[in-house]
């Protein structure tokens, strides 16, 4: 082989190298990318779980209770699906126009969550209405079936949150926070 072969093979084996440094960085700038929405959407996955169980615990410690708006007899103002948060307070202090819940009876232990007209302190009793019910409600609401005042409607929140409390909704939250483990695992490793 003579000097002006051996020169252009020389050549030849470094614009083979050349072009497969490119095709290694432009790969590995793929790698990254994907790397970055694995890790992303993990992360985004573990948030949204974290929030949703905040939602179902957090209020308790500061004296709220969580209810889930079953029917539409406080439409629009809790669309069907809501979640509501209620704060126990005296009843006496309740006012017309303030939204409650209480025990349709304290036998089968059914929440109603009704607009006061009027709160009759003498008696202790409320006179309650649903906004989509023409009427008010014929039996007046005593004070001893008042749970309290609705402090926060959230629109269709409930369903979410209320089937998260199931036993199927806790195994779903926690393969959701799995999923978004792994995806920062494989997040992390295409990083690099």
């Amino acid at each position: 082989m003579g000097e002006t072969e051996r020169a252009r093979e020389r050549e030849t084996q470094e614009i083979k190298k050349e072009e497969t440094k490119g095709k290694a960085g432009s790969a590995g700038k793929g790698k990254g990318r994907i790397g970055k929405i694995c890790s992303a959407t993990g992360t985004i996955l573990i948030v949204v779980v974290i929030i949703l169980c905040s939602m179902l615990v957090l209020p308790g410690f500061f004296g709220y209770h969580m209810y889930h708006v079953l029917s539409g007899s406080m439409e629009p103002a809790m669309p069907v699906g809501s979640l509501i948060y209620v704060r126990e307070g005296r009843p006496e202090e309740v006012e017309a126009d303030d939204i409650i819940a209480f025990y349709g009876s304290l036998e089968d232990s059914g929440i109603i969550t009704h607009r006061v007209i009027k709160n009759n302190v003498v008696s202790g009793t409320f006179r309650t209405k649903g906004d989509a019910n023409g009427e008010e409600d014929p039996l007046p609401v005593s004070y001893e079936n008042y749970i309290g005042t609705v402090a926060l409607t959230v629109p269709y929140v409930g369903i979410v949150l209320t089937s998260m409390t199931s036993l199927y909704g806790k195994i779903a939250a926690v393969c959701v926070v799995l999923f978004g483990v792994v995806l920062n695992l494989i997040g992390s490793r295409q990083g690099k």
